[in-house]
């Protein structure tokens, strides 16, 4: 049977970047197919271009063996093409089905809204998933999990045949990514063709047909999922071999650097008493809500505490706002990059520049030549990959991203430093780079507190791991004692572990 999708030759560039270089891809009907890559390879170009997002310079797509011509993402939604992108684009404080159906709400024929039929019609939508979803649920009540589904039945009520999904499992929990999955095979056996973006190989391996893997704009390898094993795909992505995926450096933990106390905030989190001292990193494991982020946020004066307190090198702080712990050497790399850690619209030297002005400033006047100077080192030390300075930072890759935001404060050479979900939605290669920045932190005496989702990642790069559950700390275990399983039956609140 002939491919329901063919994309061939498909070249495109920006001003002084040849994006895609002669891109050939295909999917099959009812078929999974994983597109991988390094950030920056050419995958979200490529589906740009798929999607009407950008015109290609060369090359042709073919749906059903018929050429088309893309003109905008309406063209390409009328003709079965739909993309969910990793930050949802759902209304919260909307229902379910009034989502689904935004703009194209069934009508009485007075021109009111009439809702039996669009209970209706959600209802028909949702069955073939087996999911007991109320159509006039409000969004922002239900879990990621749930909202991605509404997202796909959102996308299918275009009557979409082809799906592509960005890090569709980038905020879910493992139970939940177990749902998902088993919506993708519901898509599968429905003879809805999914194109599944992810860095997580893990998850390829178990969802996808088949992966083809882009590297530096071209196509690089293209095979059954069964005959890619994940050093293979690595291999393929970086075109060099990983050594190690989770660099771990001999590193001397002396004294202790920060305690908490019995830290409370009614409805966030209820008596959390740990420490943490210089050269240690400390992971934070949990589900998804736990409380992991808001402890962190705490500490960071980002919100205030109802009780505790907080000891910075042996002496209480008073942490009243975001301001008060830069002055105690505390920094926070937030897990929501785009929205909390950067200015998008602004340089990458801008961005760093804004952490230090206050020590390259005397009356209003900037000492722009030491301000230069400082930013232009500390980029150049951490490896942000970027043409110049002056580059706006949303046109930087995750991971280099990521990076700015990790030279904003590296430049302001805090004693404490907090990483939430440091590596999500970057690349294998970032990841590597990511941990070595991590480890040389720590091999200067400073203290790490890692938040993250993926147990693989906390298992290999902490010396300690905390378990939070519903605010509170379920169980602490030293590096090497504790089992995937076990972090999880602690997260669920169904077990303790050593101290």
């Amino acid at each position: 049977m002939a491919p329901l999708l063919e994309m061939r030759g498909i070249t495109k560039s920006f001003p002084g970047v040849r994006a895609l270089s002669g891109i050939d891809f295909d999917l099959g009907h009812g078929e999974v197919h994983a597109l991988v890559g390094e950030n920056g390879a050419g995958k979200s170009t490529l589906m740009k271009v798929l999607s009407g997002v950008h015109p290609a310079d060369s090359g042709t797509i073919r749906l059903d063996g018929e050429v088309v011509n893309p003109r905008g993402p309406a063209s390409m939604i009328a003709a079965g093409v739909g993309v969910i992108y990793q930050e949802l684009n759902l209304v919260p404080h909307l229902s379910l089905a009034e989502n689904v159906f935004l703009g194209r709400e069934p009508l009485h024929r007075s021109g009111r809204i009439d809702w039996k039929t669009m209970a209706e019609n959600f209802r028909a939508l949702i069955d073939p998933f087996d999911l007991d979803l109320d159509p006039f649920t409000i969004v922002s009540s239900i879990g990621p999990a749930y909202q991605q589904v509404v997202e796909i039945v959102r996308t299918l009520a275009l009557n979409a045949r082809i799906l592509v999904m960005d890090e569709p499992t980038a905020a879910l929990t493992g139970r939940e990514v177990d749902r998902l999955f088993e919506v993708i095979q519901q898509l599968r056996d429905d003879d809805t063709s999914v194109v599944y973006i992810s860095h997580r190989l893990e998850e390829i391996r178990r969802i996808a047909d088949r992966v083809t893997v882009l590297r530096d704009g071209r196509r690089i390898v293209s095979r059954p999922s069964a005959e890619m094993s994940i050093e293979t795909i690595i291999h393929s992505m970086v075109g060099r071999d990983l050594a190690k995926q989770y660099p771990k450096a001999a590193v001397t933990i002396a004294g202790e650097a920060l305690r908490v106390e019995h830290l409370t905030q009614k409805g966030v989190c209820r008596d959390v008493s740990f420490s943490v001292h210089k050269g240690e990193i400390v992971g934070f494991s949990g589900l998804v809500g736990a409380g992991r982020t808001e402890i962190a946020q705490l500490i960071f004066g980002y919100r205030r505490k109802d009780a505790g307190k907080i000891v910075v090198h042996g002496s209480e702080v008073e942490i009243g706002s975001t301001r008060d712990a830069v002055r105690n050497g505390i920094a926070l790399i937030p897990e929501e990059r785009k929205e909390q850690g950067l200015v998008l619209g602004r340089s990458v030297f801008d961005n760093v520049a804004l952490s230090v002005f206050d020590r390259f400033s005397t009356l209003g006047f900037v000492k722009h030549t030491q301000l230069g100077r400082v930013v232009r080192d500390i980029v150049a030390s951490i490896g942000v990959r970027t043409p110049s300075l002056r580059q706006r930072v949303n046109n930087l890759s995750g991971g280099n991203q990521q990076k700015v935001v990790l030279s904003k404060w590296f430049v302001r050479n805090a004693d404490v430093y907090m990483f939430d979900e440091p590596t999500r939605g970057i690349d294998v290669g970032a990841k590597v780079e990511i941990y070595q920045l991590m480890q040389s932190l720590a091999k200067q005496g400073k203290a790490i507190i890692m938040i993250s989702s993926d147990l693989t990642e906390i298992m290999n790069i902490s010396d300690r791991i905390i378990v939070v559950h519903r605010g509170s700390i379920a169980a602490e275990f030293r590096r090497g004692e504790a089992t995937e399983e076990e972090l999880m039956r602690a997260a669920f609140g169904l077990a303790g572990g050593a101290s």
